[in-house]
């Protein structure tokens, strides 16, 4: 192994947590859950596949909350009760019976939701219909619906659901939880200006945008409790608008981080679509680096990372303290070991893998 890549393999930890590395298995939508969201020994053997090949986190697909308006997706799996708990207890068993930490995304799909097994209808912070077509690799057809816009009994409601999912997820034995902020679904459409048009607490300026994402966290943190590895993940871009950037730029990099920083998230998970590239215009910072500065918690980078001397200078550069992988693992699940042998990973193609279509990611540079 080179020098260069060292940093890639030294031992990391996040507030109570250990991390025997820094690679770690981005969330990666898939439909192989059964029809009711129970998890299934298929998906015991996509996840423990990482663990095997050495690394040292994996992080879930998202993982819908609660029997009502959360699910995005047919064959997603949920944790929205004790069923549904415990069918992950096995998966989460057999990926840190090699070292490794799993950690659970739950995500509320809103507006973007094109498979629900529980409603009919979507529901965001405005009646605001999502960019593009559904996404076709996970069933989806034609254009996303108009959603209703959420009253304030929908907001309880949807953070009550995060909260009981996250004590789930720790009952279940995962070694945290991962809030879905990222890619257009429920928490950045209240942070998105286009998505929400609110006139109440909610919306407007960046800070009333970021509110309901702030308290979603302090009603997760009250749920699992001061120990337990709380993080968030953040983007600009979307499943149905990859271009979308933060209209201030920087300012609001400074804003969203900020208040992040000082809630009680132990890491925050940025994605770009390199990860390396400034996030907001020519000469700013990376997405890493802005969320790094501003936030002070240990973040995680993501976004055309699979050179492993390209991602190293992320860690060397303290712009970064984890890397995660998305395709390149899809193509290389043994991406650590193999790095650790000084051999190059395989780039990824979709018509080699012998897995479920919707292991395609729902955005390029994950």
């Amino acid at each position: 192994m080179k020098d260069k890549v060292q940093p890639l393999f030294t031992e990391k930890k996040v507030h109570h947590t250990h991390f025997p590395n820094r690679y770690v298995v981005a969330p990666m939508t898939r439909i192989s859950a059964a029809d009711n969201g129970i998890a299934t020994d298929r998906m015991k053997h996509y996840y423990e596949r990482f663990a095997a090949g050495g690394f040292g986190a994996v992080i879930t697909e998202g993982i819908y909350p609660d029997k009502s308006y959360s699910q995005g997706y047919a064959n997603q799996p949920g944790l929205a009760d004790e069923n549904h708990r415990d069918a992950w207890k096995p998966i989460i068993q057999g990926v840190q019976k090699h070292g490794t930490r799993i950690i659970a995304q739950i995500m509320h799909a809103g507006a973007q939701s094109q498979g629900n097994a529980y409603k009919d209808q979507t529901i965001a912070p405005s009646e605001v219909a999502p960019k593009g077509d559904q996404l076709s690799f996970y069933g989806g057809n034609g254009a996303f619906s108009t959603p209703r816009a959420m009253n304030k009994a929908d907001i309880a409601s949807v953070k009550k659901a995060f909260a009981t999912s996250a004590r789930l997820a720790k009952e279940a034995g995962f070694d945290g939880v991962e809030i879905h902020g990222a890619n257009g679904y429920l928490i950045d459409q209240f942070l998105t200006d286009y998505f929400n048009q609110r006139e109440d607490e909610y919306g407007g300026v960046t800070k009333n945008r970021l509110r309901f994402a702030l308290e979603v966290i302090e009603e997760v943190r009250q749920a699992v409790g001061s120990d337990y590895l709380v993080g968030i993940r953040i983007s600009q871009g979307k499943a149905s608008d990859g271009e979308h950037r933060w209209a201030l730029g920087e300012t609001d990099a400074r804003t969203i981080f900020g208040d992040l920083g000082d809630s009680s998230l132990n890491f925050i998970h940025v994605t770009d679509k390199d990860g390396t590239q400034p996030g907001f215009g020519e000469g700013s910072m990376s997405m890493a680096a802005a969320a790094k500065t501003f936030s002070g918690l240990p973040v995680i980078a993501n976004g055309q990372l699979q050179d492993p001397e390209k991602a190293a200078r992320l860690i060397n550069g303290e712009e970064a303290d984890f890397i995660s992988l998305g395709t390149s693992a899809l193509q290389n699940p043994d991406a650590p070991d193999k790095i650790r042998r000084g051999e190059s990973l395989e780039a990824f193609d979709f018509q080699s893998i012998m897995l479920p279509q919707a292991d395609i990611k729902e955005q390029e540079w994950r």
